[in-house]
């Protein structure tokens, strides 16, 4: 089976701290860490590791890509981002189709329905959680 870029980098996790334990040198690790991103299939994934001791995945070190997942806006917020550019954008249609069918000088109103709303979630984008409520 092939390997993903993730499985690469919980692979070069678990080498990173093996190296940080002493089990390896710093020059098998640059040796093991080319041959990983060079690395196609599980099977060659596993080789890497196959003469180290099995490290615990729950508990290795977070890789950058699941660090900025984490601080990524939820999907409620992308939302809420997404109903407020769609409303706005409508908004402009129908004033430039009423500007240009009377003749324009047609005072832009759509600043009054996207200000205040974009505003409110610039706010809450900025100063909240960011995070899903959970269920209980």
């Amino acid at each position: 089976m092939r390997a993903s870029d993730g499985d690469r980098d919980r692979v070069a996790a678990v080498l990173r701290e093996h190296t940080a334990q002493g089990r390896i040198t710093m020059d098998e690790f640059n040796e093991r860490l080319e041959q990983l991103y060079k690395s196609r299939t599980y099977g060659e994934l596993a080789k890497l590791t196959a003469d180290l001791p099995d490290v615990d995945l729950r508990h290795r070190p977070k890789t950058s890509n699941e660090v900025e997942k984490k601080r990524d806006t939820h999907a409620g917020m992308k939302a809420a981002w997404g109903a407020w550019a769609m409303a706005s954008g409508i908004n402009w249609v129908i004033w430039l189709i009423v500007s240009m069918s009377s003749g324009g000088d047609v005072y832009p109103w759509p600043m009054w329905v996207m200000g205040p709303w974009g505003v409110i979630l610039l706010v809450s984008t900025i100063f909240g959680n960011n995070q899903p409520k959970r269920q209980r």
